[in-house]
């Protein structure tokens, strides 16, 4: 593991391989471990896999709970560690990186955005704004047992709940980066990225998952709508925890699409 000073985070990541440079993000309430299954798929590449702003080992630091922050956060490790790169976020991940994205001058190349939003509507957005709440008022129990309740939902084939609810409890740690990444994503109920969207001029592959209810197929549509030249791609057999259901498929497409895009 290695960390690197960014503003006011001390940034944790893992580094594997050689090759073009890939940066990993990972969602909300995971870690730089999520990708753990993917990693053995991108040998071909040097990957990167952070640990976002509060979650992991990073540093939470002064939280503003904007998307902004959060894209500014992989904009200051980009042009710190790895120049040009392409990037795969997941969910929150995915969200921060489409921002990333629409800004003039950024160093991504080519953008792989899964099972992620750019708009939020009223339900997820009140959903989030409980989770903070309970976080706020130290509700751990209840934290915990509505997290266990969240990951079940998320996922489709057998997987042992309670372990991975452990591992996601584990990143969150005190709290403080979920709260802030959670009041990025109620954000963008009011201000979507949608508008902003068509300002996106590099390569993006969008991905999504069969059975995913927390961000269903229309999320994705939305994106390709207004993403010019993007495409979009499903994984079957697989809720929102993709890397749960279907860990091989997962790192199979997206190495697949990554070495797609450096041969074009």
């Amino acid at each position: 593991m290695s960390t690197v000073e960014l503003a006011d985070i001390t940034v944790n990541y893992s580094r594997h391989g050689s090759g073009p440079p890939v940066v990993l993000l990972h969602g909300l309430a995971e870690d730089h471990q999520s990708w753990d299954g993917v990693a053995d798929h991108l040998r071909e590449f040097a990957v990167y896999s952070l640990d976002l702003r509060g979650h992991g080992r990073t540093t939470a630091g002064e939280g503003a709970g904007t998307l902004a922050q959060l894209s500014g956060d992989l904009d200051a490790f980009l042009r710190s560690v790895t120049g040009p790169a392409a990037v795969v976020g997941y969910s929150l991940g995915g969200t921060i990186g489409l921002h990333a994205a629409t800004e003039p001058g950024n160093l991504i190349d080519h953008l792989i955005a899964i099972a992620t939003s750019s708009v939020v509507g009223s339900a997820a957005a009140e959903f989030f704004a409980g989770r903070v709440a309970q976080l706020e008022a130290s509700q751990a129990t209840g934290f915990a047992a509505g997290l266990r309740d969240d990951t079940a939902a998320q996922i489709v084939t057998p997987a042992d709940i309670d372990e991975v609810t452990a591992r996601r409890l584990e990143a969150i740690g005190d709290g403080r980066g979920y709260i802030n990444a959670a009041r990025a994503m109620i954000g963008i109920r009011s201000e979507p990225l949608n508008p902003l969207l068509e300002n996106i001029e590099i390569p993006v592959d969008v991905i999504g998952a069969s059975d995913d209810v927390f961000c269903p197929r229309r999320a994705s549509d939305i994106i390709v709508e207004r993403v010019v030249g993007s495409r979009y791609h499903e994984i079957a057999g697989a809720g929102h925890l993709i890397s749960v259901d279907q860990p091989d498929a997962y790192g199979t497409l997206i190495a697949t699409l990554l070495g797609e895009r450096q041969s074009a």
